[in-house]
């Protein structure tokens, strides 16, 4: 069994196609792209595919070509995550994979 416990690092292009529609001028990177991320995560620990985003909240912002850190750890009745800039929390959940 892998550990209880996965990191990596994620950081989303100034180019990115979601990028000039989030929003003109002064972009974000939308949540969705993060859960993105979440998601290919979760698929390089487990190996399995997010099948439930059971609660996402987004407390912070997370700008173009700014590095952030995911972390993924088991928790009861699922995966929790956290997304976090300068130790900033941009966003955290609870996810459901399956195979």
């Amino acid at each position: 069994m892998s550990s209880t416990v996965f990191q990596r690092e994620i950081c989303v292009a100034a180019d990115h196609p979601s990028l000039p529609g989030h929003f003109p001028g002064a972009p974000l990177v939308p949540g969705v792209v993060l859960l993105e991320h979440v998601a290919l995560a979760l698929r390089e620990w487990r190996d399995v595919r997010l099948a439930r985003v059971l609660e996402a909240k987004f407390m912070a912002p997370l700008l173009p070509d700014q590095h952030a850190t995911l972390d993924l750890v088991d928790a009861a009745g699922g995966v929790r995550f956290e997304i976090r800039r300068d130790g900033a929390l941009l966003a955290r959940g609870l996810i459901e994979g399956a195979p």
